[in-house]
């Protein structure tokens, strides 16, 4: 009687190392009493089923081969591991009970959920084409994260109280502030477009001033200029005298000529005095 506690305890002993190495249970985990034999419900995982039922349900499912697994508890048939080739690498080895998992290199992703190949990643600002490689995130969209596709910007911020102060890029979405900062960071204000709008009317008012008075005070520079000219009168001309001998010649020979003339009028007024008085 002694035997059987320590047969138990060497079978559950070697139960525990089976497991520590990753084996799992053979056989059939629920079945059913049929006659005199039992039918299989649900095989052990990691197991496929060999028959529904027999005898024992040992018996009924068997533990899938090396490089095999199954997640069906009654298939009938475990799957093959899928292996990483290329640029995938080994993110999880296959077991009994699961497949393969694959991942991909540096600046490389999966190109589908499972993994079945490798595209090049993009980064934040770009998405994915469907010719696997990447392009820049269009005009009105943007992305934030590495390798996903691009979302269009908001038009309108989530509380009534905001307002849009700057338009999103490639990177980044569109920013929203509060109404009470809006004065200060709105960056076209309806109260700036009425300023510059008034300035624009009094700066083309302002020139259009300016040009009248230049085209008034043109007008009335020619007019004054017209009056002068009728009020100036010509005056002799004065010739200044000369050291010219031939000017000097002709002062000279004036002057004689002149003497000249003032002896014979006073030679004629003597001769008259004298004939006068011979008659007296």
């Amino acid at each position: 009687m002694a035997v059987i506690p320590w047969v138990m305890g060497l079978s559950l002993l070697m139960h525990c190392c089976l497991c520590s190495f990753g084996q799992t249970e053979r056989g059939c985990m629920k079945w059913t009493p049929q006659g005199e034999n039992v039918c299989c419900e649900t095989c052990y995982p990691g197991n496929r089923l060999v028959r529904n039922c027999g005898p024992s349900p040992k018996e009924l499912c068997t533990p899938c081969e090396v490089g095999t697994y199954t997640v069906n508890p009654k298939d009938y048939s475990c799957s093959i591991c899928t292996q990483c080739v290329g640029a995938q690498v080994y993110v999880k080895r296959c077991t009994a009970t699961r497949d393969t998992e694959c991942g991909c290199k540096d600046g490389l992703t999966c190109g589908d959920g499972r993994c079945t190949f490798c595209v090049k990643k993009c980064d934040k600002g770009q998405e994915p084409t469907k010719d696997r490689s990447c392009r820049k995130c269009p005009d009105g969209t943007f992305n934030d994260q590495s390798h996903q596709m691009c979302k269009p910007w908001k038009t309108k911020c989530p509380n009534p109280d905001q307002y849009i102060v700057a338009k999103g890029n490639e990177f980044t979405d569109s920013m929203c502030a509060n109404t009470s900062v809006k004065s200060s960071h709105s960056p076209n204000p309806t109260g700036s477009r009425e300023h510059t709008s008034l300035l624009l009317s009094f700066l083309v008012i302002g020139m259009a001033l300016m040009g009248i008075t230049i085209i008034v005070v043109a007008l009335k520079s020619r007019e004054i200029r017209k009056k002068k000219k009728k009020t100036i009168t010509k005056t002799p001309i004065i010739r200044t005298p000369t050291d010219d001998p031939r000017t000097l010649i002709a002062i000279e020979c004036s002057f004689h000529e002149a003497q000249q003339e003032q002896g014979s009028s006073s030679e004629s007024l003597d001769s008259k005095d004298s004939s006068d008085q011979l008659i007296a």
